[in-house]
C-alpha cells in the first residue's frame, strides 16, 4: 500500500451555512476562524491561535462536513487521513507514513482531518507485548510529537465516535473539544426544510423521520426524491408514447 492510498481525496466544497451546528459549537468555530484571520496581529502580542480541534459524538452529525467547511472558510486545502486505514497498513511503516502526511499538510498550510481518531487512542492502552502493539505505541508517540510541534498555519481536526476510549495523553493535545449530539425534532425540521427546498413544491411533502442523524435524514430525502423524480419521468414518457 502506497502512502498516498492513506489520503482520502474528497473535493466536495462545503460552506459553513451548509453545516448544522449547535449554537455553542458555532460560536467556538466562529471565534477560531477569526483567530486565524487575525493571526499575525495576535502573534504580535505573543498570542497563539488554537489550531487543534477534536470533534466527537454521534456518527452522521456533521464532523466530516465541519472539516470541509472550515477548510473552505479558511481558503485552505483539505488533507483527510482515515486512521483505521493507517493502522491496518503494513506494520513498520505506520509512523513513517503518518509523518509524511503531517509534513504534506504543513507544507501546504492545509487543514488536516484525522478521521476515526479512536483507532489510535484505543491502541494506546494495550498491554499486549507483541510487535503490533509495539508498533502502535510508536505510532501514538509519533503523533503526539507531530501534534505538539504543529505550526500555527496548519489546522488539525480529529474526529471520533468513541471519545471515552481515547488516551488522556492524546486528549490533552487538543485545545478545543466539541461534542456533536443527535439533532432534536426542531433541528431536524429545519434541516428537512433546507434540503427539500431545491425540489419542486409538489415533491416536497414526505413523512419526516426523527431520532436520526443529519446524514441519515439526507440519505432518506435523496432516496425518496430520486424515486419520485424517476416515477414522474417514466409517467411522462408513457403518456407521450401513447
Amino acid at each position: 500500500m502506497s502512502v498516498f492510498d492513506l489520503i482520502i481525496r474528497d473535493q466536495e466544497q462545503v460552506t459553513l451555512d451548509q453545516v448544522f451546528f449547535s449554537d455553542e459549537n458555532k460560536q467556538v468555530l466562529t471565534q477560531l476562524l477569526k483567530e486565524h484571520q487575525y493571526m499575525d496581529e495576535l502573534q504580535k502580542y505573543g498570542l497563539h491561535v488554537d489550531n487543534k480541534i477534536l470533534l466527537h459524538g454521534y456518527s452522521g452529525c456533521g464532523k466530516t462536513t465541519t472539516a470541509k467547511a472550515m477548510a473552505h472558510a479558511l481558503g485552505k486545502s483539505l488533507v483527510i487521513m482515515n486512521l483505521s486505514t493507517l493502522v491496518s497498513s503494513k506494520l513498520g511503516e505506520t509512523a513513517q507514513n503518518v509523518k509524511f502526511i503531517f509534513d504534506k499538510a504543513n507544507r501546504e498550510k492545509a487543514v488536516l482531518f484525522l478521521d476515526e481518531f479512536d483507532q489510535v487512542g484505543k491502541m494506546r492502552g494495550s498491554e499486549d507485548k507483541d510487535s503490533g502493539s509495539g508498533e502502535m505505541r510508536r505510532l501514538v508517540n509519533t503523533i503526539i510529537q507531530l501534534v505538539d510541534y504543529l505550526p500555527n498555519h496548519t489546522l488539525l481536526i480529529a474526529a471520533t465516535n468513541h471519545y471515552d476510549i481515547i488516551d488522556s495523553a492524546l486528549l490533552r493535545r487538543f485545545q478545543l473539544k466539541l461534542k456533536y449530539d443527535m439533532p432534536v425534532h426542531e433541528e431536524l425540521d429545519t434541516y428537512y426544510d433546507k434540503i427539500l427546498s431545491p425540489f419542486p413544491a409538489h415533491l416536497q411533502q414526505l413523512s419526516r423521520r426523527y431520532g436520526i442523524s443529519y446524514a441519515e435524514a439526507k440519505d432518506y430525502v435523496h432516496t425518496t426524491m430520486k424515486r419520485r423524480i424517476i416515477q414522474e419521468i417514466e409517467s411522462r414518457s408513457l403518456v407521450e408514447s401513447n
